[in-house]
């Protein structure tokens, strides 16, 4: 039997639909949330640390950074959902339903490199996540999940410097739907390919360890299951309903965005082998067995997809939420309150990035078919950190 718990969040009126966290936002009064009202989780006794209130944690040097929007990147973008740096700069952007990578040159100049075959769009499923290799000066590789039908696949295609090569499989048989495919991929600090999925609407898959549906998969360039993976297979943790971002802060932690059903949106740390409980819980539960999220949000605040780290803080992009949510972490642990910004200006924010030379860059994700298209959507936008 699921457990949905339910806690109790100061002066925030829940509302809650019981759909897919991607659907369209509700109804607001247009007021940005003070940053009281986001649901900041209590921990399990075993896995994590109670979040502190902002300013309370001397060990932090200056007020935190608080992003501004410095400039525009790139317009006209169809559904952009992927964008990983290459070495020189310049940013590849996958959109999910053209299966198109664009390359979009530190000037902003926007080029197409290639369409990836077999993509199957529809739905949340389509081009997803893309990833450049830590060793593309010497391999040339750029690795794309898509989804193809009933299942979602990685691959790698060589990239020439303005065209990408046939594509060569390295990982299928990831479960695939409509909804609930995940997608998101990044190179960790020990050189593997660290890899989101959604349980592709089937529950049970996400506790199921022979499936590789709701979980987080850690694999070789080549694909294989990386050596000291707790199962002996691609899966590094499991109980995942849909993990839409990943990062990797200073000190190697993995941390993870995961839509919720109803109630609870998540912001989890990854631990290998470790259950973070969907189907049978949602959001903080405090029962054995399961690791409890850092934070959660109700799914009208969030939404989450896109992860990033930079300067001390996670940040992470909403989809229903519409802003841009600050996570201010230290040695493992959420430090003071989640604060939001760019509340409903920008309309449903897809993927955020640490850019090259500082700051961060923001995609929109308003052509999505459940967003209401803006001048100039879909975008990239440049973001300074300013203290």
């Amino acid at each position: 039997m699921r457990h949905v718990i339910v806690a109790v969040v100061a002066t925030t009126a829940l509302g809650l639909l019981g759909a897919c966290a991607d659907d369209p936002a509700p109804e607001t009064n247009g007021n940005p949330p003070d940053s009281s009202q986001t649901a900041t989780a209590s921990s399990s006794p075993e896995e994590s640390t109670p979040a502190e209130d902002e300013g309370e944690d001397s060990r932090r040097a200056g007020p935190p950074p608080a992003p501004r929007i410095a400039g525009t990147v790139a317009t006209g973008l169809t559904s952009p959902w992927g964008l990983a740096f290459l070495p020189d700069g310049a940013a590849l952007v996958a959109e999910r339903d053209t299966a198109g990578i664009k390359r979009i040159a530190r000037g902003g100049a926007v080029s197409t490199v290639g369409t990836v075959p077999g993509v199957v769009p529809g739905g949340e499923g389509g081009l997803l996540g893309i990833a450049v290799s830590p060793t593309f000066e010497r391999d040339r590789f750029v690795y794309a999940y898509y989804t193809a039908g009933d299942e979602n696949r990685i691959v790698r295609m060589p990239y020439t410097g303005s065209r990408l090569g046939r594509p060569q499989t390295v990982l299928d048989g990831i479960p695939g739907s409509g909804i609930h495919n995940g997608g998101r991929m990044v190179f960790g600090p020990d050189g593997f390919l660290y890899v989101g999925t959604g349980e592709a609407s089937d529950e049970p898959l996400a506790q199921d360890l022979d499936s590789l549906g709701g979980k987080i998969l850690r694999i070789t360039p080549d694909g294989d299951p990386a050596p000291g993976n707790p199962f002996d297979s691609p899966v590094w943790s499991y109980g995942h309903r849909n993990v839409q971002g990943l990062a990797f802060d200073d000190d190697g932690r993995l941390w993870a965005s995961e839509f919720g059903q109803s109630t609870w949106d998540e912001l989890n740390l990854i631990r290998p082998g470790r259950n973070y409980g969907w189907p049978e819980v949602e959001g903080v539960a405090g029962e054995r067995g399961f690791v409890d999220p850092v934070a959660q949000w109700p799914t009208d605040e969030a939404s989450p997809s896109g992860l990033a780290y930079v300067d001390g803080a996670l940040w992470m992009a909403g989809l229903r939420g519409e802003r841009l949510w600050r996570i201010q972490i230290d040695e493992g642990r959420v430090i003071g309150k989640p604060r939001a910004f760019f509340t409903e200006d920008l309309g449903r924010l897809r993927t955020v990035a640490p850019a090259p030379g500082g700051g961060l860059w923001l995609t929109t994700s308003n052509t999505d078919g459940r967003g209401d298209p803006r001048d100039g959507d879909d975008r990239i936008l440049r973001l300074s950190l300013d203290r």
